[in-house]
């Protein structure tokens, strides 16, 4: 389905920031949808003067008009002239009798969407028109919350085509958890006093300890109540419950946190008081508390474990250098160098708690490791990787990691043992298959034969059984040797 950005960016008509404020409107589609209990529809014009729906949100106390998506389509024949006049005239205009949609009822109002005024005369700026689809066969007695809600949908709507609203000055700040009109209204005047208060919002304030009605007082002075003398409050708090900026912030007492956004009303730039949508986001909260309290324990895990691989390695260490055996010494040795190729990966795993993990960067480190340890006194051994590993699940980045320190040991130590050479690693991905090439310029294998010891097992357990790849050694006495790994990617995606 297309965007708001492609369908305004295909007509050419509009500039960057008359887009960004398209947007900012459509943010608030439901919003204005809730409060008029009827769907809202964005238009833009068209190259051929004709008007293309943007942005469509329907009501979520009310039935929509619209089950099928109308983001995309021409405006219809029935709404044309009066969308046509509101977009011409910057004036609001409503439809003068019942309009039919499918078999219902309902009433149209088209209002300009203003982004700015220019010019010495303020002539206004049209860039666009939202209609306001009321299904009049849900026609009832009206609530008082219904018309305040419906003043409320009018105010805004007013403030449409003076350009006031959306406001620039408000953050646009993550939507997640942000209030709705059906989880809490108050209507506060100029003065900050509370003229109404939804059942919703009510019960906010009471679950904070507010026992009392908040009409007719002041939502400043009954906040200040609420909140404890020694809890420190956002700078903020002050200026949005007095409805002063379309600012965002909560409030907390009792262990209850209220999620607080003010709506200045204005006419005609003067302010008129302010709407301000209220929400019990304490479950929110807390699960919030919960993932960073279970993220820095996670880390604190893994921090650990890599202390501990390192301690483990750094006693390895310390045994190898201390053994007279030179067959002692090797195992311990060899033992050290799988620690520390388990500590890279984990390392690299720890820092990203992710997933998946660049097994580019965590072979470099691993080779660099390698090379280093492996080299023999006599050996001087030169390392180059090629090609490209890619993302990798991370329960075969460890497995992976060590069949290749293990091959990459094997060529050092065997392969190059008393003498100068290379050794490359190349990386051949495709969608299917992953093959790794290792070759080195050293002696090659004696008579051809594949060695039996421990490392030659920890591989062909580690490529066959854990990675369900094959591996084939090739080469000959005095021609190097050529290791080739293929793992399917189908188990690494799995």
């Amino acid at each position: 389905m297309s965007t708001l950005s492609d369908l305004a960016n295909a007509q050419g008509r509009l500039a960057d920031n008359d887009v960004e404020w398209l947007h900012r409107l459509a943010g608030d589609g439901q919003l204005l949808a809730d409060l008029a209990s009827a769907d809202i529809v964005v238009w833009i014009e068209t190259d051929d003067g004709s008007f293309v729906a943007v942005a469509h949100a329907r009501p979520s106390g009310a039935a929509t008009l619209f089950y099928r998506d109308i983001v995309g389509e021409r405006v219809r024949p029935q709404w044309r002239t009066q969308v046509q006049g509101a977009f011409e005239s910057a004036e609001i205009v409503d439809s003068s009798s019942p309009d039919w949609f499918e078999e219902t009822p309902t009433r149209v109002r088209a209002v300009p969407i203003v982004n700015e005024r220019r010019g010495g005369e303020h002539q206004a700026v049209v860039i666009g028109v939202v209609t306001r689809h009321t299904n009049l066969g849900e026609a009832r007695t009206p609530s008082r919350q219904q018309i305040t809600f419906d003043e409320c949908a009018n105010d805004l709507f007013r403030m449409i085509a003076d350009g006031s609203f959306p406001d620039p000055a408000a953050p646009t700040s993550p939507r997640r958890g942000a209030p709705r009109a059906s989880d809490g209204l108050i209507r506060i005047d100029v003065d900050g006093i509370t003229t109404f208060a939804s059942p919703n919002a009510l019960s906010a304030f009471n679950r904070m300890g507010f026992d009392d009605e908040l009409e007719g007082e002041s939502l400043a002075e009954v906040t200040t109540r609420l909140v404890p003398p020694s809890r420190q409050v956002d700078e903020s708090l002050p200026v949005v419950v007095t409805g002063r900026a379309p600012w965002r912030t909560d409030i907390e007492a009792r262990g209850v946190t209220v999620s607080l956004r003010a709506i200045p009303l204005k006419d005609h730039g003067t302010r008129i008081g302010a709407i301000l949508l209220c929400r019990d986001v304490s479950e929110l909260r807390h699960q919030e508390q919960e993932l960073i309290t279970k993220d820095a324990t996670i880390r604190e895990i893994h921090h650990r474990v890599k202390n501990n691989l390192q301690t483990v390695a750094s006693l390895l260490r310390i045994q190898a250098r201390r053994t007279h055996s030179d067959e002692a010494r090797d195992a311990l040795t060899q033992a050290m160098r799988r620690v520390d190729s388990i500590a890279v990966v984990h390392d690299t795993l720890a820092q990203g708690l992710t997933q998946k993990v660049d097994f580019d960067e965590v072979f470099h480190r691993v080779l660099k490791l390698v090379a280093e340890v492996a080299s023999a006194p006599n050996t001087r051994a030169r390392t180059r990787s090629t090609g490209r590993f890619g993302v990798l699940p991370s329960e075969y980045a460890t497995p992976l990691a060590l069949a290749l320190t293990e091959v990459v040991t094997n060529a050092v130590e065997h392969g190059l043992a008393g003498q100068e050479g290379m050794v490359t690693i190349d990386a051949a991905r495709t969608e299917e298959n992953l093959r790794v090439t290792v070759h080195d310029t050293g002696k090659g294998l004696p008579e051809g034969r594949i060695g039996q010891g421990l490392g030659t097992q920890i591989i062909r357990t580690l490529i066959q059984g854990e990675l369900s790849g094959s591996i084939e050694w090739r080469g000959s006495e005095g021609e190097g040797t050529e290791v080739v790994i293929d793992i399917p990617l189908r188990w690494l995606t799995k």
